[in-house]
């Protein structure tokens, strides 16, 4: 392998290992912020709109040049866009935020291990999956979701010994007002009931996703439409739950320069190397490097932030690891033999055309 073959390897991995990193990071501040007294509903209002600010002209940029037939604004494509803002922005990001104020940011890494287990029962409570148990990857999956399943389970039940205490002034955090019953904002249960539902809605946005850039084959363009029917979803909700104005007003502090980081990384930067990994490296490169949030969230919880760690949590998050990877093997086996069928029909079509153009000679 020459030098130009081994930078095909180093740079997309080292590109995913540094996207995971800062998320993680990006998310444990957020957490310190939520706790210092921003609100959630209003963190997420103000980063989509930048985000979709930012988005909307980059969109046409990254696709210059390319040319396609179909039309963007069409009824079945806004309907998409419709839902995909409701399940990928409105729904997801209020529970996962939420999930994230009254849990801890590495059980947000958990609940996201998640999501290729709900996105299999997903597909078998709609019949789009068999449930046929002479295929080695149906089983594979089943597996590994019973092991996410087991392990989200333990992070919930089982926090165990402190790795790293809280500090004194995360437990004077204020409350979302809607919440305002909670008396402490480590509520791991019900953080994980909503970090479930944030899991579930992905999921459901990645089905329509699918099948939306099937339709229209410029992510970035869908990443940009959707994104801003989210943010208008969004801040109709926050608006309706946020009706203290003074949890509105932004001073030009820290959290202002988190909510500008966030938004230029999550709508520019990490969607960006994500499309490029997936087109160099295929479909399954870039979720095979979710898990490495674990280890990033385990190392800067303990060494620089301010969050509560409990090894009870670090066990619990290396077990849905397990099933994660598993259900990502069964998926790989899956799309593989599907090739191969794909492959077997291309190849019989094709002995059958000499055959069709005798008989047109004739």
């Amino acid at each position: 392998m020459g030098v130009s073959g081994k930078l095909e390897e180093v740079v997309p991995f080292a590109l995913m290992v540094t996207m995971e990193g800062c998320t993680i990071a990006l998310t444990i501040l957020a957490k310190t912020a939520m706790n210092g007294g921003m609100s959630p509903f209003v963190f997420i209002v103000y980063t989509n709109t930048l985000a979709s600010i930012i988005l909307l002209p980059y969109s046409f940029l990254f696709h210059r040049g390319e040319r396609i037939q179909q039309p963007l604004f069409t009824l079945p494509l806004l309907l998409r866009f419709f839902f995909m803002g409701l399940t990928g922005i409105a729904i997801a990001q209020n529970c996962a935020f939420m999930g994230l104020y009254y849990s801890s940011p590495i059980v947000v890494c958990v609940m996201g291990l998640t999501i290729p287990a709900v996105s299999f029962l997903v597909s078998l409570i709609f019949r789009t999956t068999k449930l046929d148990w002479k295929s080695s990857s149906i089983r594979v999956k089943v597996v590994g979701t019973l092991i996410s399943i087991m392990g989200a389970v333990m992070v919930e039940i089982y926090k165990g010994p402190f790795i790293r205490k809280a500090s004194s002034s995360q437990l004077q955090a204020q409350k979302p007002s809607l919440f305002v019953f909670y008396t402490a904002p480590d509520r791991w249960v019900f953080g994980g009931i909503l970090l479930a539902t944030s899991s579930l809605s992905v999921s459901l946005w990645n089905t329509i996703q699918m099948g939306t850039i099937k339709q229209y084959p410029q992510p970035m363009k869908v990443a940009s439409f959707y994104s801003i029917a989210g943010t208008l979803q969004c801040a109709l909700i926050s608006l309706m739950v946020e009706r203290d104005l003074n949890s509105w007003k932004l001073k030009l502090n820290w959290d202002v320069l988190l909510i500008v980081v966030t938004a230029i990384f999550g709508s520019i930067i990490r969607t960006s190397v994500h499309i490029s990994c997936t087109r160099m490296k295929g479909p399954f490169y870039v979720p095979m490097f979710k898990p490495f949030g674990i280890v990033f969230a385990t190392t800067f919880g303990v060494r620089f932030f301010t969050n509560a760690l409990h090894y009870g949590s670090v066990i619990g998050a290396v077990i849905t690891g397990m099933g994660y990877y598993t259900v990502m093997w069964g998926q790989l086996g899956e799309d593989e033999l599907r090739k191969g069928k794909s492959v077997e029909r291309v190849e019989s079509s094709d002995e059958k055309v000499p055959l069709l153009q005798e008989q047109n000679e004739v």
